[in-house]
C-alpha cells in the first residue's frame, strides 16, 4: 500500500503560480510601454522553471532569460515555441550549434563570443550584446564596444543590454552613472532594443526602463525596494511536519554542540527538515516557524534533517507529531528569513531543496485583467 505523498513528506513547498503572475504584471505594468520580460534562471529562483514559464507565457510573457545553456535546452522543451529565451552566459566555445538547434538567443558578454558567433553557420541568427557599464562581471568594456563599434559585424542584434550594480539602492550614485553610460552606448546602435533594469531597477524610474524590463527576484515576492513596503505578493509557503515533541528541563541543552541551554522547562518540536534543505544553517538560534498564528523560535543549530523549535506556548493538542509548523509564509516571508540568516532573499529561494513536496496553486482562469499582454509585451 502506497501513502499519500503528503503523508510521507517532511515538509510541504506551496509555490503560488497565481502570485507570480499576478507580480509580472504589476511590474509589466510599471514598466510600460517598455516590455516585460521574465528571467527564470536557477529553476525560477528554486520554484520550478517549467511550471513558473508555463503560467507567465499564459499571461503573456514573451521572453524569457536563464543562465546556463542546459536552463535554456530544458526550457524550450516545456514551452514549445511560444516565446523567446536568452542565455545570459552566452555559448562557450563548441556550443554554438546547439542554440540554433533549440532556438536559443545567446547573450554575447565579450569579444571571443562575438568572433566564434559571426565566424559559424548561425551568425544570422539573433544574439543579445552585453556591455559592462561599472559592474565589471559579464560584458564588453568601453574599449572593447568601442572596437566593435567602429568595425561592425554582421549580426542581427536582438537587443543590447547591462546590468545595475546598486539597483536597490535608488540614492546610490552608481545608478545614475551607469544609466548614462549605458544611453550613450545605446545611442550608438540605433533600431536596436535596449534593456537596463531588473527588478530594482524597475522602480527608479521610467528613465531606466528602456525598451525592456527583465525582472527575477521581484516576481517571487522578494522586496526590491528593502527601505520600503513591499509591493508584490508573497508566493512561497513552507511547512514542516514535527517529528516528535519532547519535554526538556532546565539547564539541558537542545542540538549539536549543547549551543543552546534551556532557562526554564519546556517543550520543543522536532521538524523534519534542515540545511539539506536549503534551511540555511545561518538560521541557527535566529529563525522562527509560525505554529497556530503564534511565533515559535528555532532552538540551537540547524542540522543536517532537522531543526527544534520552541512550543511552550502552544497548547500541547495544537502541537504534536504530524502538525505543520510554516516556515515561510505571510507572517515570516522570504525578506524576513533571509534578515535573520544574513543573508538575502535570493539564497533563501534558491536554496530551497528537492526534497520538499511542492505544490503548484494554478492562476485563476481566466488570467488577471489590467493588461493586454498582446499590446505591451508582444516582441517584433
Amino acid at each position: 500500500m502506497t501513502t499519500n505523498p503528503v503523508a510521507r513528506a517532511g515538509a510541504i513547498l506551496e509555490i503560488d503560480l497565481g502570485g507570480i503572475v499576478a507580480n509580472w504584471l504589476l511590474l509589466a505594468r510599471a514598466a510600460a510601454p517598455a516590455l516585460c520580460a521574465a528571467v527564470v534562471k536557477a529553476n525560477a529562483y528554486g520554484l520550478g522553471a517549467a511550471p513558473v514559464a508555463r503560467a507567465l507565457a499564459a499571461a503573456g510573457c514573451r521572453m524569457f532569460f536563464v543562465a546556463t545553456l542546459d536552463e535554456g535546452i530544458a526550457l524550450r522543451a516545456a514551452l514549445g515555441n511560444r516565446a523567446e529565451i536568452a542565455v545570459f552566459n552566452g555559448p562557450f566555445p563548441g556550443t554554438a550549434g546547439e542554440f540554433a538547434e533549440h532556438g536559443l538567443i545567446p547573450v554575447l558578454n565579450e569579444p571571443g563570443q562575438i568572433g566564434a558567433w559571426q565566424s559559424g553557420n548561425q551568425r544570422r541568427r539573433p544574439a543579445i550584446l552585453h556591455l559592462d557599464t561599472g559592474m565589471a562581471r559579464l560584458g564588453l568594456d568601453a574599449r572593447e564596444f568601442t572596437a566593435l563599434a567602429e568595425n561592425p559585424l554582421p549580426i542581427g542584434w536582438r537587443l543590447v543590454m547591462s546590468h545595475l550594480a546598486c539597483a536597490d539602492r535608488p540614492d546610490h550614485p552608481m545608478n545614475e552613472r551607469q544609466r548614462a553610460r549605458f544611453a550613450a552606448v545605446a545611442a550608438r546602435l540605433p533600431g536596436v532594443a535596449a534593456s537596463l533594469a531588473a527588478s530594482s531597477g524597475i522602480f527608479l524610474g521610467p528613465q531606466y526602463h528602456f525598451d525592456m524590463v527583465r525582472p527575477g527576484a521581484a516576481l517571487y515576492g522578494v522586496n526590491p525596494r528593502p527601505d520600503r513596503p513591499n509591493p508584490l505578493r508573497p508566493v512561497v509557503r513552507l511547512s514542516g511536519k514535527i517529528a516528535q515533541i519532547r519535554q526538556i528541563d532546565r539547564g539541558e541543552s537542545v542540538g549539536y554542540g549543547a549551543a543552546h541551554v534551556m532557562e526554564a522547562p519546556g517543550r520543543a518540536a522536532i521538524v523534519a527538515l534542515g540545511y539539506a534543505d536549503g534551511w540555511l544553517r545561518s538560521l541557527s538560534h535566529r529563525g522562527c516557524g509560525y505554529l497556530a498564528g503564534t511565533r515559535v523560535p528555532l532552538l540551537g543549530r540547524v542540522s543536517m534533517d532537522l531543526v527544534t523549535f520552541d512550543v511552550s506556548a502552544i497548547p500541547p493538542e495544537l502541537a504534536r507529531p504530524g502538525t505543520m509548523i510554516e516556515l515561510l509564509g505571510a507572517d515570516y516571508g522570504v525578506d524576513e528569513a533571509a534578515a535573520d540568516a544574513g543573508t538575502i532573499g535570493y539564497e533563501i529561494l534558491t536554496s530551497l531543496g528537492s526534497r520538499y513536496h511542492r505544490i503548484y496553486r494554478e492562476p485563476p482562469e481566466p488570467g488577471p485583467p489590467g493588461l493586454d499582454p498582446t499590446s505591451t509585451n508582444r516582441l517584433e
